[in-house]
């Protein structure tokens, strides 16, 4: 299958090279030192899915339709990326891989005959180096329909479930919900600089982060989002971070966390932008559940601070210690 990747990312790069190394034919989109790396020396994927190197083409958009497209760059990046690539999308079914509660919807004006889809990812991947992606741990992913028929979701589900676990979810706003819940972990390595592992060494920057889950789970409540579709998050987990005590959430938070990611440092998404120089997404990820929070009346205040320490951090390029970077998010 012709399959374009707009976005050779983290993400992106790893699905990229998984289906080339399947047989699909794949084309990427990149930029900068990420193009010029591809096109001289391939994509180099490292890690949890083995070691190979995917000689794939790579320009600025894509240069002619796919039968199945992959739009994996960051929540303030989809649309502008989206509108460049709308000349070859048309019909084209495009799975939207992104964090934040916009993901396909925000696309449906740029490409409104493409069949939409929305994921969310499990797998932990880095993209520090040009040409090179790193995967520390494997994961799921999780497809739902926004304008996409059934069927549509069904295929495109198994072209991605034949290189990865990948399941479908019966709501698309629930899954974005759930995995927003989740992303709240990126907050504690883009403030201190450390890996997630590291950081939440603190117990006080845990109890920070679990506070920031349940302010998150109580404003997709109050909105009416079901939480479902996302195995890190079944319901058992989102009643301990809801309704137990602060430190024995944030203890069960800890645990969850060492079980899933071991001991491989995951520096996150967020801090990974951070040293590469790029604008964070965190204005689609704290900063959607303060302005949902603030719509349905739910108050946010360590999302609130979680925005604007990692704007901080992005302005001045300092850290916080981890116990610093919790009294920090209680002030």
């Amino acid at each position: 299958m012709r399959i374009g990747v707009i976005g050779a990312g983290a993400l992106g790069g790893t699905f990229a090279a998984l289906l080339d190394r399947a047989g699909h034919e794949v084309v990427v989109t990149a930029r900068g030192a990420q193009l010029d790396a591809i096109r001289q020396h391939g994509l180099r994927l490292e890690g949890a899915y083995g070691d190979a190197t995917a000689r794939i083409g790579a320009a600025q958009v894509l240069p002619e339709p796919p039968e199945l497209a992959l739009l994996a760059v960051k929540a303030q990046d989809a649309p502008a990326a989206a509108a460049q690539n709308a000349g070859v999308l048309d019909r084209v079914p495009v799975v939207v891989v992104q964090n934040g509660v916009q993901g396909p919807q925000a696309l449906r004006s740029a490409l409104p005959t493409s069949p939409l889809m929305g994921a969310a990812s499990m797998i932990a991947a880095s993209y520090l180096s040009p040409g090179v992606v790193t995967v520390t741990a494997t994961g799921v992913t999780v497809l739902a329909r926004d304008s996409a028929t059934r069927a549509e979701l069904e295929e495109a589900a198994a072209v991605l479930g034949s290189v990865a676990e990948v399941r479908t979810a019966p709501g698309l706003a629930g899954l974005q919900w759930s995995k927003l819940v989740v992303n709240q972990l990126n907050a504690a390595p883009a403030i201190t600089g450390l890996s997630l592992q590291e950081a939440l060494r603190s117990s006080a920057l845990t109890a920070a982060i679990a506070t920031a889950m349940r302010e998150t789970i109580r404003v997709a409540r109050a909105d009416g989002v079901r939480l479902e579709g996302l195995p890190a998050l079944p319901e058992s987990l989102v009643r301990t971070l809801e309704l137990l005590p602060v430190p024995l959430a944030a203890r069960a938070l800890r645990r969850g966390v060492t079980a899933r990611m071991g001991t491989v440092p995951n520096p996150g998404s967020t801090l990974q932008s951070i040293r590469r120089g790029r604008p964070t997404e965190i204005d689609h990820l704290s900063g959607a559940v303060v302005e949902v929070g603030a719509r349905v009346g739910v108050p946010t205040p360590v999302n609130r601070r979680i925005v604007e320490l990692v704007h901080e951090v992005e302005a001045t390029g300092r850290f916080r210690s981890p116990d610093d970077a919790a009294r920090a998010l209680r002030a």
